[in-house]
């Protein structure tokens, strides 16, 4: 009798079920969740930082404005300062792409300290804005260590330009109140720019600048002579003013010589 041969069973095999395929709807939520864990991380890092910058903004104000009695007033009651803290918060949020929590800021900042500063311009160290209602700062503008603006200052643009459109502040620079520096220029170092000029070309280091449009008065504290005459000047104000005296000193003359006519026939 043959043995009988007992055949083995192969083990079993379970096949494994596959994983669950995640949703579009799934895949948005865990996108958008990421996004702004990010943007929530870089909120918090921005405040770390811009704690340390407001002290030096704080120190700076207090060096340049007679006014200020202490710290606590300033960081208590200065716009500029506020408006400051906004934007190194901003920036960095600009920095990273969430454009929108940026603007979103920087125009909170503006609707309470009526200073506009745009997430996206480079500001340095001790920057001082005094005063401070209707600054505007520009996307593409940038501003040295030290700088002081007074109210009404505008670092705009033109409209003609694109990709650099505002313009650059050197170091120690000077804008008195209702300045505009209007176009992709540079300021030089240690510049002054004086009440309500409108500045529409580049001002060199070390100078003093005036009037509609801007000219340069004083280099290296020396005063600048001016060559041209009145008339090549232009300033569509004082061209009209002469105008007006021209032709006022033509009628003065004619009306002489009508008097003398009349003499000469009694």
């Amino acid at each position: 009798m043959e043995p009988t041969t007992v055949k083995k069973k192969s083990p079993q095999r379970f096949e494994e079920d596959p994983k669950p395929q995640m949703s579009e709807g799934m895949k948005k939520l865990k996108k958008r969740a990421a996004r702004t864990a990010g943007f929530i991380g870089t909120l918090a890092s921005a405040a770390k930082e811009t704690v340390a910058a407001v002290k030096e903004d704080v120190q700076a104000t207090r060096e340049r404005d007679p006014a200020a009695r202490s710290n606590k007033e300033v960081l208590l009651l200065y716009p500029g300062i506020h408006a400051l803290a906004a934007y190194r918060v901003a920036h960095r949020l600009h920095e990273k792409g969430y454009y929108f929590g940026a603007r979103a800021i920087s125009q909170t900042a503006r609707a309470i300290t009526g200073i506009e500063i745009h997430p996206g311009a480079k500001i340095g160290k001790g920057l001082m804005i005094d005063h401070g209602m209707g600054v505007v700062i520009g996307e593409t503008a940038e501003i040295g260590d030290h700088c002081t603006l007074y109210q009404g200052v505008t670092l705009g643009g033109t409209g003609k330009d694109v990709g650099k459109r505002h313009p650059t502040l050197g170091n120690n620079v000077l804008v008195g109140a209702g300045a505009k520096v209007l176009g992709p220029f540079r300021i030089g170092d240690n510049t002054k720019i004086a009440a309500n000029a409108v500045v529409l070309a580049e001002i060199p280091d070390q100078c003093t600048a005036v009037g509609i449009p801007a000219r340069v008065v004083k280099k290296d504290g020396v005063k600048v002579e001016d060559e041209l005459d009145q008339i090549h000047i232009p300033d569509p104000v004082a061209q009209e003013i002469r105008r007006l005296e021209e032709k006022l000193a033509a009628l003065e003359g004619e009306l002489s010589e009508i008097k003398k006519q009349t003499k000469g026939r009694k």
